[in-house]
C-alpha cells in the first residue's frame, strides 16, 4: 500500500481517523489534491497508477477540472455551503468499469475554523443491491442522474414513493430499482397493473380469496398484498383506479391489514409501496376523479422521471444496451448516420417508442448495422424504403403490433417457449410480455 504524502500534522491527527473508518475513504484538499488513502480504498480500487498527489475530478471521472464546472453536482460545493456533510450519488470510472457510488464528504475544519480538508467516502451501489442494483436503467445526463440520486436517497426508508412521468420512460424499471436499493431486496417485488381492474377483480386480485367465496372460488388464493410479504408492492398506472376502488386501497395504506375474500381472519399487510402514473394526479383530485386523502397518502415522497427529450445525451448508451436486448444472438450497431436520425427525433414515446424504433430496425436489417432506412418513426413512414433495404417481404409489415407479433413469436420458439427467458433476454417484465402477446393475438 503506497504511504501517505499528507503533510506531517494531518498524519498525525486524521489519517488514522481514515484508517479506522469503514469503507473506501481518501483525504482530500481544498485545492481537491488526494493527500491520502485508507486501506479499504486500495483493496477496492488500487493504486490506480500513483493516487496521492492527484485531484479527485481526475481519478474519479477523468475531467480536468472541478465536478460542479463539468455538469455533475459537486459535494464540496455543498459541504462548503453548508458545514455539514454532504452527499451525492455520482458515475465513477473505476477499475470495475463505470458504476454510480454514493458519495459521501466530511468537510474539517483548522483551529482557525476554515474549511481546508474533506474526508471521502464511497460506496459502489452494488455493494448495496447486488450486481445489477440499476435494473437495466442507463444514463449518465444530470437529469438521470437527479432522478437517480432521489431513488437513492428514499431507497433505505419505508416511504411510499409515486413515480410520476409521461408514459414509457421506465416507471417499473424506477421501482424495480428502488426495491434492488432498499433493504427489503431479498424479499418479492410484486406489480400490479391497476388499469381496467373491475371491483371484483380487484378485491380478489389484491387481497386473495377463501375456498368458496364466490362461484369459481374452487380454493383459497393468496393475494397479491400476501405475495410481497416483506418486499415491495409497485402500483402501476395508479391514476386509472376508479373512484370505488380507492377507499378500498385506502384502508389498507391506513390500517396496514386486510382480510380475503370471503374470509374473517385480519391479515396483517408488510410491504413498501411504490406507485406509479402518467397521469396529473392534482388535476384529478380538482375534478374529483381521484380522493385526495389517498392522493396526499400517496404522494409522501414524489419523483419524476424526465422524458427521453430532455436526457438526449443519453440516447447512444440506451440504444446500445436495447439492441443487446433486441438481438441477443447477433451485435447489431447504429450507424453514424442512424444516430444522428434518431437524435433528431422527439420520442413523445420516449424510451418506450426508441425500443419499438430499434426492434423494427433489427428485423428489417440483413446485416449487423442499422441504417437510417431502416428507422420507422410511424405506419405512415414510406414504405417503399423498408422495401429497398429490407426486402420485399418487408412490404407486408402493416403496423408496430405486426413486428412485435413476429418477433416475439420467432425468438420465443426459439427458446423452446420459455416466456419467462424471453423476458429477460428483452429486459422486460414477464407480465408485459403477456400482454403484448394477448394484444398480438387480439
Amino acid at each position: 500500500m503506497p504511504d501517505s504524502l499528507a503533510p506531517p500534522a494531518l498524519a498525525v491527527e486524521i489519517v488514522p481517523l481514515l484508517q479506522a473508518l469503514p469503507g473506501p475513504r481518501i483525504l482530500v484538499d481544498d485545492q481537491f489534491r488526494i493527500l491520502a488513502a485508507n486501506g479499504a480504498y486500495y483493496l477496492e480500487y488500487g493504486d490506480d497508477e500513483g493516487l496521492i498527489g492527484r485531484t479527485c475530478y481526475e481519478v474519479s471521472h477523468h475531467f480536468d477540472r472541478p465536478c460542479d464546472q463539468c455538469g455533475e453536482s459537486c459535494p464540496r460545493t455543498l459541504a462548503d455551503q453548508s458545514g455539514k456533510t454532504s452527499r451525492v450519488l455520482h458515475l465513477h470510472h473505476t477499475p470495475h468499469g463505470e458504476e454510480y457510488v454514493d458519495v459521501e464528504l466530511i468537510p474539517l475544519r483548522g483551529a482557525d475554523g476554515v474549511i481546508r480538508h474533506y474526508i471521502e467516502g464511497m460506496t459502489p451501489l452494488r455493494e448495496r443491491a447486488g450486481e445489477r442494483p440499476l435494473a437495466g436503467m442507463v444514463g449518465r445526463s444530470p437529469a438521470f442522474n437527479r432522478m437517480l440520486d432521489l431513488l437513492h436517497r428514499v431507497a433505505p426508508r419505508s416511504t411510499a414513493v409515486l413515480l410520476l412521468g409521461e408514459s414509457g420512460t421506465g416507471k417499473e424499471l424506477a421501482a424495480q430499482t428502488l426495491h434492488n436499493l432498499s433493504p427489503r431486496s431479498g424479499k418479492p417485488f410484486v406489480p400490479v397493473d391497476c388499469s381496467g381492474m373491475t371491483e371484483s377483480l380487484f378485491e380478489s386480485e389484491m387481497f386473495g380469496h377463501e375456498r368458496g367465496a364466490f362461484t369459481g372460488a374452487n380454493q383459497r388464493k393468496i393475494g397479491l398484498v400476501e405475495a410481497a410479504a416483506g418486499g415491495t408492492l409497485f402500483l402501476d398506472e395508479l391514476g386509472d383506479i376508479p373512484l370505488s376502488l380507492q377507499v378500498k386501497l385506502l384502508r389498507l395504506l391506513e390500517t396496514g391489514s386486510y382480510r380475503r375474500v370471503g374470509g374473517v381472519d385480519i391479515l396483517r399487510a408488510d410491504f413498501r409501496l411504490v406507485a406509479a402514473t402518467h397521469r396529473d394526479l392534482t388535476a384529478m383530485v380538482r375534478a374529483g376523479e381521484f380522493r385526495q386523502d389517498l392522493h396526499y397518502r400517496l404522494s409522501a415522497f414524489p419523483i419524476r422521471l424526465p422524458p427521453l427529450r430532455a436526457r438526449r445525451e443519453d440516447l447512444p448508451a440506451l440504444a446500445d444496451s436495447l439492441l443487446e436486448r433486441l438481438s441477443p444472438d447477433r451485435a447489431m450497431s447504429l450507424s453514424r448516420e442512424a444516430m444522428a436520425r434518431l437524435a433528431a427525433h422527439d420520442f413523445p414515446g420516449n424510451i418506450r417508442e426508441l425500443r419499438n424504433i430499434l426492434e423494427r430496425a433489427v428485423i428489417l436489417s440483413d446485416g449487423d448495422v442499422i441504417q437510417p432506412g431502416h428507422l420507422r418513426f410511424s405506419a405512415a413512414d414510406d414504405d417503399t424504403g423498408i422495401a429497398a433495404e429490407a426486402g420485399p417481404e418487408a412490404v407486408a409489415i402493416l403496423s408496430l403490433q405486426e413486428v412485435e407479433r413476429q418477433h416475439l413469436q420467432r425468438y420465443l420458439a426459439a427458446l423452446g417457449g420459455d416466456k419467462a427467458s424471453l423476458a429477460s433476454r428483452l429486459g422486460i417484465s414477464r407480465r408485459t410480455l403477456d400482454r403484448k402477446l394477448r394484444r398480438a393475438r387480439a
